[in-house]
């Protein structure tokens, strides 16, 4: 395993982190998300993700009862708050009520007494930001959590944030948790280059665009039996990709690439993220202990400039680079 600062702080992060985003509490029997947890320390992952909102706070307790015994000290584990947690007017967003309380609980599933991350998993319009910096400046103060981050938030936000940090003497972001891979690319125009300016780190998710990137997708043949898209919990987040021929094509096209730099498509892909000096990690998933045994070979992976410009051209324009695309809703209370 490779490690790597996370943005401009000093905390040092395992270059490819374990997340656990639709598996655990869901996907998943904990048996296996056990194994997979395992699997991950077993390789020197030591930087694990999660959120409140995964499985209504049950890919926490998962999450804390698999690191359970491990040395606290050697693992850096980052969660988030914003998605409803429950019924309540309050039980979501960026309020203080429920940032505070979302912390509170979040420490108790995992079963640790502080984060060493805590990240608004998305931007709330129905909160003034300087309520939403001040809970996270007092939470840093309280050592409930030692860093904040953002996910999902455009650039727009994030330089929001900085300035309220600024003006009132508040701990700034310093990680941001955006969506990005090979075939969606939005932060590139905007957000990367606010954060190479900010020192803010990218903590990448979908890196293998959840399995399309492996190939397993086959244009004009049936989706794979026990895949995410044949999923009724996950397929909609799949299915307007899986149905582009064009684009399953193109992945297939990859295929030999990958070969000649010795990876498998899966490890080009999670390699390729990992080329862009602003990412300080890429967040794989796994529902079996192999998958992460296998995408952790790619830490450490140079990728060459001319293999970086054949990946582009047989992309082309099914990349995804509008920065449009990052958006949070509107009205997150309903």
């Amino acid at each position: 395993m490779e490690f790597r600062h996370l943005g401009n702080s000093g905390l040092i992060i395992s270059e490819i982190a374990y997340g656990n985003w639709i598996t655990h509490g869901s996907q998943v029997e904990e048996d296996t998300a056990a194994s997979c947890v395992r699997a991950a320390l077993d390789a020197g992952i030591t930087t694990f993700d999660t959120a409140d909102a995964y499985a209504q706070g049950r890919a926490e307790e998962v999450l804390g009862r698999a690191l359970k015994g491990q040395r606290r000290d050697g693992l850096e584990i980052f969660s988030k708050v914003f998605w409803p947690v429950g019924e309540g007017r309050n039980d979501r967003g960026l309020n203080r009520k429920h940032v505070i309380r979302g912390c509170e609980d979040s420490l108790r599933r995992l079963g640790t007494d502080y984060l060493d991350l805590y990240q608004a998993h998305r931007f709330d319009y129905s909160t003034p930001l300087e309520e939403t910096m001040r809970a996270f400046e007092d939470l840093v103060r309280q050592g409930k959590a030692l860093y904040i981050g953002v996910s999902e938030w455009r650039a727009d936000e994030i330089a929001r944030a900085l300035r309220i940090a600024d003006e009132m003497g508040f701990d700034r972001i310093v990680s941001s948790q955006p969506q990005y891979n090979m075939i969606w690319r939005v932060i590139e125009s905007e957000v990367v280059p606010l954060s190479e300016r900010e020192g803010i780190g990218q903590l990448v998710w979908s890196p293998i665009a959840g399995g399309v990137l492996t190939g397993k997708y086959k244009p004009g043949q049936d989706l794979p039996a026990g895949s995410r898209a044949s999923d009724p919990k996950s397929e909609r987040f799949l299915a307007d990709k899986v149905a582009d021929q064009t684009l399953l094509e193109r992945v297939q096209r990859l295929e030999p690439l990958a070969a000649e730099a010795g990876l498998t498509l899966s490890q080009l892909s999670v390699a390729w993220v990992l080329q862009n000096p602003n990412v300080s990690a890429a967040i794989i998933g796994a529902s079996r202990p192999d998958q992460v045994e296998s995408n952790v070979k790619a830490a450490g992976v140079t990728l060459d400039a001319e293999l970086m410009t054949r990946i582009d051209e047989i992309l082309a324009d099914s990349v995804e680079r509008d920065p449009e695309l990052t958006k949070s809703p509107e009205n997150i209370r309903g």
